[in-house]
């Protein structure tokens, strides 16, 4: 007999309230394909309609609907994202009053849901904010600068000139030009794609970001602080290092447990609002932003910026028909991940575009559907049909 080809088809279904369409996630195609984890996922979306990255209540959108379907489809891992709180700080310079509030309102979101639901969880902040100090613009170098908007702290340049190495190495806000060999080697797994590698990877001083070709974000009040450590409480023993973050998960699904990863954007060391144990951040003198390398080391257990280095030249990949069309940079689904190699029932929900129905590897995973935080509705994807 031969396998369902249903079972493997990664669907997408976007809700925006009055109506809902669907397509194939893969070719971005519409799609009529029926299934009951189809009709699971059209009704849940139909509940809850996104409030938006701004408005508030966006990290309660995140819990009730996680409860929902933990309710309906019974999973026994849970990946959340809970993001209000970056939106809001990278977007507006916060009083102490305000930034209070919103960490209170976000442990209680967090602890409702931990109550509600019985799960086991792991918490980790993705690392602090911090005020802008300044923009290094490379733009008018003689080789082209690539900073993409979701980076602040990381650009890359290629085919530069002497002079402009010469520049970016005496600029008093870049704290590092590191050559391509020197920062492939330091992640060890062999590239599938060096072409679109920058010829050096430049790192700013804290607190500065740079602006180059791919930065089309509003301008940021705050930028990721990039700290060289991470807030983690966890069930048991501390975690040494990001990538340790996956074998607890592991072994607690193993023992039978229903094991939840609680992720906290904008939320570093000095915000975490329980006891915590430290958890690195860091390869060598490399630390992560919050971006998808980091999930990506979080959800596989091992590093992996070579799929999207920062300062990478993107518009590589841009083809007439290219995949994974509603995923942003994403144009394959990475595989390695919790969800994708744990067979029981998984699910991700989270206020963060993109990220959760690529990174955790979740049977159905339900996000936001928002572009530089406009509001387009909510983005379903089921990526498993089989597990009813």
């Amino acid at each position: 007999m031969g396998t369902d080809p249903v079972t493997n088809t990664s669907v997408a279904i976007i809700d925006a309230r009055q109506w809902q369409n669907q397509f194939d996630l893969k070719s971005g195609a519409k799609s009529d394909l029926t299934s009951d984890a189809i009709r699971l996922m059209r009704d849940t979306l139909a509940r809850h309609p996104y409030p938006g990255d701004l408005e508030g209540g966006s990290n309660r959108w995140v819990t009730e609907t996680a409860l929902d379907l933990l309710e309906t489809y019974q999973p026994d891992f849970i990946l959340l994202t809970y993001a209000e709180q970056y939106f809001t700080s990278r977007v507006a310079n916060l009083t102490e009053e305000e930034k209070a509030l919103i960490m209170l309102e976000l442990r209680l979101e967090v602890e409702t849901f931990i109550d509600r639901s019985g799960v086991t969880p792991i918490i980790v902040g993705r690392g602090g904010v911090m005020p802008t100090q300044g923009f290094i613009d490379i733009s008018s170098l003689d080789g082209l600068g690539v900073a993409p908007h979701w980076s602040a702290r990381y650009a890359g340049i290629h085919e530069p000139t002497p002079r402009d190495l010469d520049w970016l190495q005496n600029h008093p806000q870049v704290a590092r030009v590191v050559a391509k060999e020197s920062y492939q080697r330091l992640f060890r797994e062999e590239p599938q794609e060096p072409e679109i590698f920058s010829d050096y990877l430049l790192v700013a001083q804290p607190g500065y970001a740079f602006k180059a070709l791919g930065c089309t974000m509003r301008k940021p009040a705050m930028v990721p602080a990039a700290g060289p450590e991470l807030p983690c409480l966890g069930p048991d023993e501390p975690v040494a290092e990001l990538t340790g973050i996956r074998q607890v998960i592991d072994t607690g699904l193993r023992q039978g447990k229903r094991m939840a990863l609680i992720l906290l954007e904008g939320v570093g060391v000095e915000d975490f609002p329980w006891s915590f144990a430290p958890c690195t951040n860091t390869l060598d003198w490399f630390c992560y932003e919050p971006g998808d390398a980091q999930l990506l080391a979080i959800t596989s257990g091992r590093h992996r910026l070579h799929e999207y280095p920062p300062g990478y030249l993107f518009y590589v990949r841009e083809h007439r028909n290219n995949l994974y069309p509603l995923s942003g940079y994403f144009k394959a689904l990475p595989g390695g991940t919790i969800g994708d190699d744990y067979l029981g029932r998984s699910i991700a929900v989270g206020n963060k575009s993109m990220a959760m129905h690529m990174v955790a590897g979740a049977d159905l995973c339900i996000e936001c559907f928002s572009r530089n935080h406009f509001n387009q509705g909510t983005l379903g994807v089921v990526h498993r049909h089989d597990k009813f």
